[in-house]
C-alpha cells in the first residue's frame, strides 16, 4: 500500500527553507551568546559577585523611578520661572508612558520567555514582564538618552556619560541574564523610533502657551 502522505507542518520541518535555516541558526546563536554572557544571572556565576551592582544599573533603568521623577518635575514647574521645562517634561512624560504601552504591548503579542538562567528577582514587575522581547530597560534607555542630548545643555564629559550609562543598562540586562541579546538590540531600536514619533508629533512652541494654562 502507498505510504500517507506527511502533512504539510512535517513537510516544511523536513524540506526547511533558506531563511526558516537562517533563522533558527541566529535564533540558536543568541541563546548561546547570551547565555555565555550572562556572567551575574547568579550568585554563583563568573562574575557572582557584581550582581549587586548590576540591580542598582537595573533600578536606574526601571519605569517607575523615571515616571515618578518626571511627575515630581511637573509638579514642581507651576512657577513661571520654572515653565521653561514645562514643555520638555510633558514631552518625556508622554514618551515614557508610550514606552511601558508599546513595550507590554509587544511582549503580549511576541510572547518570548525569558531566559531559562535568569532569577526572577527582578524590582516591581507585571503580568507581561514574564516575557522576554523586547528590553523595557533599553527602550527606556534609548528614549532618556535622546532626551536628555536633545533638551539639556550638558558638557560634552556629561553627554559622554549619558550615552554611557544607556550601554551599561542595555548590557546589564544580558549580563543579569534577563534578556537574550536581540531582546536588547531590538529594545534600543524600539526606544530610539519611539522617541522620533513623539519629537514629531509634539506641540511646536508656538503652542505652548495654550499648554501652560491647561497644566
Amino acid at each position: 500500500a502507498a505510504a500517507a502522505p506527511l502533512p504539510e507542518e512535517d513537510c516544511m520541518k523536513l524540506n526547511p527553507s533558506f531563511v526558516g535555516i537562517a533563522l533558527s541558526s541566529l535564533l540558536a546563536i543568541d541563546l548561546w551568546a547570551s547565555k555565555r554572557l550572562g556572567v551575574c544571572a547568579g550568585e554563583g556565576s563568573a562574575w557572582g559577585s557584581a550582581r549587586p551592582l548590576m540591580k542598582v544599573i537595573e533600578v536606574s533603568g526601571h519605569g517607575i523611578p523615571w515616571l515618578l521623577g518626571t511627575f515630581y518635575g511637573l509638579c514642581q514647574s507651576d512657577s513661571s520661572a520654572a515653565r521653561g521645562v514645562l514643555n520638555p517634561l510633558l514631552l518625556s512624560l508622554l514618551a515614557l508612558l508610550l514606552d511601558l504601552v508599546m513595550v507590554a504591548v509587544v511582549k503580549g503579542l511576541v510572547k518570548r520567555p525569558r531566559p531559562t538562567h535568569n532569577k526572577m528577582d527582578m524590582f516591581v514587575t507585571i503580568s507581561v514582564d514574564k516575557y522576554s522581547f523586547p528590553s523595557g530597560h533599553a527602550t527606556r534607555a534609548a528614549l532618556v538618552c535622546r532626551f536628555v542630548l536633545r533638551h539639556l545643555v550638558l558638557a560634552v564629559p556629561l553627554r559622554v556619560l549619558v550615552v554611557l550609562w544607556a550601554l551599561i543598562v542595555s548590557i546589564s540586562r544580558v549580563m543579569l541574564g534577563r534578556h537574550n541579546m536581540t531582546d536588547v538590540l531590538f529594545g534600543l531600536v524600539l526606544g530610539y523610533a519611539l522617541y522620533s514619533v513623539v519629537e514629531h508629533c509634539w506641540l511646536s512652541p508656538l503652542n505652548a502657551p495654550a499648554l501652560f494654562a491647561f497644566w
